[in-house]
C-alpha cells in the first residue's frame, strides 16, 4: 500500500532527523527508535520466513542496543547532571556508550547480527539498511567527544579484519555486502578520533559505492556469485562495468573508493600510527581478495547462450536504470 510506505519512509527519514537534531540524549535514544520501529515492516514486507527471521534478529539487537543507550546515557545524568550529548565526560558511560553504537552499526565484535539480517531481506530494503540506518548513529558518534582512544582503535581494527576474513568463505552476496559493510566501517572508525572530517568522506564515498553495487546486483536479480555467472545474457554493458566498481569497493587506486583509504592511511601515519596503518591496509587486501573473485565470476565465466535471455537489459526500468549510472559513475571516476 502506497499510503503505508510513505508513512514508513517518513518515520524513517524522522528517526533520522531527530537524531541528527538532537543535543539531548533522551531525544537521540526516541530518533533511534523511531528509525528502528519504521525500517522492522519493510524488513518484513514479503512475509518470507527468512525475512522474519531477520527482521526478528534486527529488532532484537537494535532493542539491546538501545537500551544500553538509555542506560548508559541516564548513568551519565545521574554521575554528572548533564544530559548534553557533547558534554559527556564521565568514562564509564562514554565506553557504554561507544559501545552501544558499535551494536547498532554492527561494528565488529559486535557485528554477528549483520550478516545474517542482510542475507534475509530483499536488496533494496537491504540498501536502506546498508546506508540510511548507519547515518544517526554515525551522528551521534561524531558528537561525543574524549572516548577513549583505544577503544575505536580496537574496534576499527577488529571491524577491518573481521571483514576481511569473513567475506572470504561466502557464496552469497548479500552476506558479502554486510562483510564488506563491517570492514568500511572499521576504516570510518579508526579515523573517528583523529579527523572526523575523513570519517565523514568514508562514509558518504562507502554510500555511493554501495548504493552502486547493491542497485547492480538488483538489475541482475542475483543474490548468490553462480547467479552472477549469467549476468552478461541479463545486462552485457553494465557487466563490463561492476568489477570496476566491486574494485573501487576494495579500494584500488583510479578509482574512487581509493580516496578515503589513501587519506585514512596518511593521517595514521602523520599520527605516529604507522603499525596501525600497515595492519589496516594489509586487512584492505583481504577484503579485495573477494571482491575480485565476484567480479572473476562475473566477467571471465561464459554463460549458455540462451536467445529467450538476450534482450531484457533493453527494457530495464528507467526509475532503476538512472540511479544506477549516476551511482558507478560516482563510484568509478570521482577520484
Amino acid at each position: 500500500n502506497p499510503y503505508i510506505l510513505a508513512t514508513l519512509l517518513f518515520g524513517l527519514g524522522l528517526g533520522t532527523t531527530i537524531t541528527f537534531a538532537s543535543s539531548h540524549w533522551l531525544l537521540a535514544w526516541m530518533g533511534l527508535e523511531i528509525n528502528t520501529l519504521a525500517i522492522i515492516p519493510l524488513m518484513a514486507q514479503h512475509h518470507h520466513p527468512r525475512a522474519v527471521e531477520a527482521t526478528t534478529k534486527y529488532f532484537l539487537t537494535q532493542a539491546t542496543a538501545a537500551a544500553m543507550l538509555l542506560f548508559a546515557s541516564t548513568t551519565n545524568a545521574w554521575l554528572t547532571g548533564q544530559w548534553d550529548i557533547q558534554q559527556m565526560s564521565h568514562p564509564f558511560p562514554l565506553t557504554l556508550i561507544t559501545l552501544a553504537l558499535a551494536l547498532k552499526i554492527g561494528l565488529a565484535p559486535m557485528h554477528t547480527w549483520l550478516p545474517e539480517v542482510l542475507q534475509g531481506l530483499d536488496l533494496t530494503t537491504g540498501l536502506v539498511l546498508s546506508t540510511w540506518q548507519k547515518l544517526a548513529p554515525f551522528a551521534l558518534l561524531l558528537q561525543i567527544q574524549n572516548v577513549n582512544p583505544t577503544i575505536l582503535v580496537t574496534l576499527g581494527l577488529a571491524s577491518t579484519l573481521v571483514g576481511g576474513w569473513g567475506g572470504l568463505n561466502q557464496t552469497q552476496l548479500r552476506k558479502v555486502l554486510a562483510y564488506s559493510s563491517i570492514a568500511h566501517l572499521g576504516w570510518m572508525i579508526l579515523i573517528l578520533q583523529y579527523s572526523p572530517s575523513l570519517t565523514l568522506l568514508a562514509l558518504l564515498t562507502y554510500f555511493v559505492m554501495t548504493f552502486s553495487t547493491f542497485l547492480v546486483f538488483k538489475l541482475n536479480k542475483s543474490t548468490s556469485i553462480n547467479a552472477l555467472a549469467i549476468s552478461w545474457t541479463k545486462a552485457p554493458i553494465l557487466t563490463s562495468l561492476t568489477p570496476l566498481v566491486l574494485l573501487s569497493l576494495g579500494g584500488l587506486p583510479p578509482l574512487t573508493g581509493f580516496m578515503p583509504k589513501w587519506l585514512i592511511l596518511q593521517e595514521l601515519a602523520k599520527q605516529d600510527l604507522a603499525p596501525l596503518a600497515t595492519l589496516a591496509a594489509l586487512s584492505a587486501l583481504l577484503s579485495l581478495y573477494f571482491y575480485l573473485r565476484i567480479s572473476y565470476a562475473m566477467t571471465l565465466t561464459m554463460s549458455p547462450n540462451n536467445l529467450t535471455a538476450v534482450t531484457p537489459w533493453r527494457f530495464s526500468s528507467p526509475q532503476l536504470t538512472l540511479p544506477l549510472a549516476i551511482a558507478t559513475t560516482a563510484t568509478i571516476s570521482l577520484l
